[in-house]
Order: structure tokens, then C-alpha cells, then sequence
């Protein structure tokens, strides 16, 4: 697998895998996907590239940094209370790419272009659910060193553990 800059092309693509996994990430209509897509920072893609060509799209995600115009509430909490964040607003991954290690390699990535597209951020943040519960999420990411910074009751009717870990 290989990540790469996600493009409008992979828009079809990247909108199949993220309903397939609400609700673990939220439902989007493509247009919607493709204006996160706009306004992120770092939007990645991982693709499959046989040696025959082609290639699929296994996961994604998008990043968004501070001051975007971007109305997700879980977004606005971060930017009204840090100065110097990156904020994933969603990865997801194809149920054949999972357990693959696709999850840690898409996290080295963002921290890497973080420190390169966003030099000044201190946090890289992120919501996980509590309700309905996201078990195998809270737990990777404890392990990758986040921690709970806040809770928060959404409009859609989801419990979020707020997240972050310094970069």
C-alpha cells in the first residue's frame, strides 16, 4: 500500500469507504466529502497498486488545521480552546483493508507532513465515540499516546471523547 496526496479523482472511492463506516465516522453526502477534502491541510489516500496498474483505494484521511471555515462541532471545540492544532476530521478504512496496519502508517504520515505543512502545531487532535462506543478506536489510539482532553454531546446524537496528543 501507498500513501499518497488524496485528489477530487479518488472523491467516488474515498465516499464509498466512508459510509461504509459510519458509524464510526459520520455521514457525508459527496459534495460535503469533497469540501472537507478542500479545506483540509493533509488529505491522504492509500492505494493498493498491483503491478498490472490500477490500483484501489483501501482508506483515507483528512486533516484540517486551525481557523478553518469549516462548521463540524467537534472542530469548533478544538479551535475555541487551542491555538496550534491539527485536527483529524476523519480516517476510515476499507473492512478488506483493516488489520493491515494501514491506521499507524496514515498517523506517521499526518505527524510527518504536520511538522512540514503546519511547522507551528503543538496538538494533534481527534474525536473518538463514546456512544455509540468505539472500543478498538479509544483503544489504538491511547496506544498511540492520545488522551482525553473533553467530552462532548453532538448534534447527531453521539457521545465524543475528545482528543489529544502533543506532536
Amino acid at each position: 500500500m501507498r500513501i499518497r496526496d488524496y485528489t477530487a479523482a479518488d472523491l467516488p472511492a474515498v465516499h464509498a469507504i466512508n459510509q461504509a463506516e459510519v458509524p464510526a465516522v459520520g455521514e457525508e453526502t459527496p459534495e460535503a466529502l469533497a469540501r472537507i477534502g478542500e479545506l483540509s491541510t493533509i488529505a491522504l489516500v492509500a492505494v493498493d497498486e498491483p503491478e498490472d496498474g490500477g490500483g484501489t483505494i483501501g482508506g483515507f484521511c483528512m486533516v484540517l488545521e486551525p481557523g478553518t471555515e469549516y462548521e463540524s462541532g467537534n472542530y469548533r471545540w478544538f479551535d475555541e480552546r487551542y491555538d496550534s492544532f491539527v485536527y483529524l476530521d476523519r480516517i476510515a478504512i476499507a473492512p478488506s483493508f483493516q488489520r493491515r496496519g494501514l491506521g499507524r502508517r496514515f498517523y506517521a504520515e499526518v505527524e510527518r507532513l504536520a511538522a512540514e505543512r503546519c511547522p507551528d502545531a503543538e496538538q494533534f487532535t481527534l474525536e473518538v465515540n463514546l456512544r455509540p462506543r468505539n472500543d478498538n478506536s479509544l483503544a489504538f489510539h491511547a496506544a498511540l499516546g492520545f488522551v482525553e482532553v473533553g467530552q462532548r454531546e453532538t448534534s447527531y446524537g453521539a457521545l465524543v471523547s475528545l482528543m489529544a496528543k502533543p506532536l
